[in-house]
């Protein structure tokens, strides 16, 4: 009678897990299918049926963005007309991204993805992209590969600047950031946007728009790492976005925090004062980190 029992009991155990395994699987399916079906148009935030395709849009690295003033040059079509200011919100955007790191990337197929990229309407703001940088070329390539078609479609113009840190002693991020900043500006001084992100952060909808804002920006509000939360209500480190006249205001990031971690809470607690930073909502700001070890010489900052 025990036996009868127990296989009963074991019987019922194994039952309810083949429905959960396919509950489970539904659930996942499901997802897949709502994502996948962005990707074909179907969703209310979509036109595009290439999300990470190339598309005819405005915004090379380091490109210069026309004036609207400018006259057409002498090879310049007679009927060609001229460009119309971008929509505040680009009409192509996709919504919520697939964002996966197991397919092989190379600079070759960066490359090839972005071959050549045109103008076909007036950018809003010039945008600095600064990448603080010590041996994450493996990063750096998937990041490549996802923000050149996201930041296209956004009708950004937009130059990207990898500030790498040289040698083996401690890293000092905010100080790489700072010299990204003049760096860019000697480079070309119509910047008036300059976005502050790590290699390791992709964003998983296009329409968490990378531009400034009147207020300070941060743009990694949730992260896969923190279960697509705001770790604590101060968090300002990950992705984030001054204007030229902000970040003169602030003087710049502190040079003064040797390794990870503090320079961002520094920023959001003491130079920001008297600012509010304005966040987009956490379903569009969600980011996926590419998982990796600690990095040498850039242990977590005591103070």
């Amino acid at each position: 009678m025990t036996r009868l029992l127990l296989g009963v009991t074991l019987e019922r155990i194994c039952k309810a897990v083949l429905l959960l395994c396919l509950l489970h699987f539904i659930i996942i399916m499901i997802l897949y299918f709502d994502v996948y079906a962005q990707h074909l148009g179907t969703h209310p935030f979509s036109n595009s049926s290439r999300p990470n395709g190339t598309v005819p849009s405005y915004g090379p690295a380091g490109a210069e963005a026309p004036s609207p003033s400018a006259k057409p040059s002498a090879n310049q079509s007679a009927t060609e007309k001229p460009l119309q200011p971008c929509q505040e919100t680009p009409p192509g955007l996709v919504g919520r991204l697939l964002i996966e790191f197991s397919s092989p990337m190379s600079m070759e197929r960066v490359q090839r993805e972005n071959p050549d990229v045109r103008q076909d309407c007036l950018p809003r703001q010039k945008v600095a992209i600064l990448i603080p940088f010590r041996h994450r070329e493996h990063h750096l390539k998937y990041w490549l590969h996802y923000l050149h078609p996201i930041l296209r479609r956004q009708k950004v113009a937009y130059g990207i600047y990898i500030i790498n840190q040289f040698g083996e002693d401690t890293f000092n991020r905010a100080k790489l950031l700072n010299v990204g900043f003049l760096e860019a500006l000697k480079d070309d001084e119509e910047y008036d946007c300059f976005i502050f992100s790590d290699v390791d952060l992709i964003p998983m909808d296009d329409r968490n728009l990378y531009r400034c804002y009147e207020q300070p920006r941060h743009f990694a509000v949730g992260m896969d790492k923190f279960g697509f939360r705001l770790p604590y209500a101060g968090y300002f480190g990950g992705v984030s976005g001054l204007s030229k006249s902000q970040f003169l205001k602030i003087n710049g990031f502190p040079n003064e925090y040797w390794g990870w971690g503090g320079e961002d809470d520094d920023i959001f607690n003491i130079s920001l004062n008297g600012m509010k930073v304005s966040r987009p909502d956490i379903r569009i700001g969600r980011n996926r980190m590419i998982k990796h070890a600690r990095d040498k010489h850039n242990a977590p900052n005591p103070q």
